[in-house]
Formats: C-alpha cells, structure tokens, sequence
C-alpha cells in the first residue's frame, strides 16, 4: 500500500477513487459490483462510513465519504 499520498483529516469529505490492475473491466459482472456493495454497506454499518455518492465503472471506483461520530483511526487501517 502507497503511503505517499497519506494524510488524516477525520472531519473531512474524502474522494476515493481505485481502479482495478491493468483496469481490467471486471464490474461488468453482477457479482463483483454486489462484492462492493456489500462491503460498503458492511463499513458503514460497522465501522463508521457515510457514503455520500458513489459510482462503480466498469474497471474503477469513485466514492465521496467521511466517517460517522468519533472513529478510531486503528479500526479502518
């Protein structure tokens, strides 16, 4: 994991964007997009996350986030 671009502003709005190696179109098939969306889910039910939108393509993910009350750092690292 790159920590070049790391910083930690915990009341902040982020834009979170990865893409896929050599931006292979695998969020082409239902069942990779539905592997995000329920990890979406899963962090914002149990660690915090607001998602305020979203959008998956087909090889890449673009999410606008911040955290929810007082997040412990360790919990999302």
């Amino acid at each position: 994991m790159s920590r070049k671009y790391k910083f930690h502003n915990p009341d902040g709005i982020y834009f979170v964007t990865f893409a896929v190696v050599r931006w292979v179109d695998v969020f082409t098939r239902d069942i990779y997009r539905e592997i995000i969306l329920d990890s979406l889910k899963y962090c914002q039910k149990g660690k915090g996350l607001q998602l305020h939108a979203y959008v998956i393509m087909t090889n890449h993910v673009h999410l606008i986030i911040s955290r929810e009350g007082v997040l412990d750092v360790e919990i999302i690292e």
